[in-house]
């Protein structure tokens, strides 16, 4: 798989989560997958190591439960031959409560034999604990 087809594979995981697609970015992922937030917290729902495609569901259904994505603009995408590095800016609400994120997130997709293997996203995890008050 090359820079070009890897980047265009999280672009339609991106345009999967926007449409709320769960098993579109599914397909994407190889069975063993390793996904996690970089993060030290435990405030967030969805922080914590995800390993397999079962676990990755249950951080897209923590997510979507716990905020409402007003904004998902992917910015930069760099690849080498085996990983794709993002930007994301993005705005959301928290569901209860209202509280407010906007940030630039930083994710980093691992490949191998054509699929996405591992991933680590981070953010402002002070805006996020801010946010769950914790």
């Amino acid at each position: 798989m090359n820079e070009q087809s890897m980047i265009e594979t999280v672009r339609s995981v991106y345009a999967a989560f926007g449409s709320g697609d769960v098993p579109g970015i599914l397909a994407r992922l190889g069975e063993d997958v390793d996904w996690a937030s970089e993060t030290t917290s435990t405030a967030a729902p969805w922080y914590g190591v995800r390993h397999g495609k079962a676990e990755v569901a249950e951080f897209f259904e923590q997510f979507g439960s716990a905020m409402a994505v007003e904004e998902f603009t992917p910015l930069v995408f760099a690849a080498n031959d085996t990983e794709v590095l993002t930007v994301v800016r993005m705005r959301a609400a928290r569901r209860a409560g209202g509280q407010r994120l906007e940030m630039n997130l930083h994710h980093r997709f691992g490949f191998r034999d054509g699929v996405i293997v591992h991933y680590r996203g981070t953010e402002d995890t002070a805006q996020t604990v801010a946010a769950f008050g914790s």
